[in-house]
């Protein structure tokens, strides 16, 4: 497969920003990064690593196909609550991953952030 294709979650910030949920271009899925609302960095982060893996998917792939995430997180005391959502969302197929704590995210609610690429359509396995 050569040619791109795009997952738009129809959120203001991609015309604004420009930028789309996801593209693909051959083998290569490039998921944004994704925040979701909630009450914890736990809950935000299941329900982000949820909609990104969401979007790999509509591009035909598999939790299993992720090479690397990143995680941003607002206080790094979240980290073992963020951890766990990613332990979580990859089960016995672990990535490699960045977590790293900044500053601020888009809007004072948001306590973390995920993004993830992926490489789909290549055999795994011995």
């Amino acid at each position: 497969m050569s040619g791109r294709r795009e997952v738009t979650s129809g959120a203001e910030w991609e015309g604004r920003y420009g930028y789309r949920r996801a593209v693909r271009i051959g083998d290569v899925v490039a998921v944004s990064g994704t925040t979701a609302p909630g009450p914890d960095a736990y809950t935000q982060a299941r329900a982000a690593f949820a909609t990104a893996l969401a979007a790999l998917a509509a591009l035909g792939g598999r939790p299993e196909d992720v090479l690397r995430t990143r995680m941003f997180v607002v206080d790094i005391a979240e980290a073992d609550a963020v951890g766990r959502a990613h332990a979580e969302a990859f089960g016995g197929c672990p990535p490699a991953a960045t977590m790293v704590e900044v500053s601020a995210l888009i809007a004072p609610e948001l306590l973390v952030e995920v993004e993830l690429d992926a490489v789909v359509g290549v055999p795994t396995g011995p």
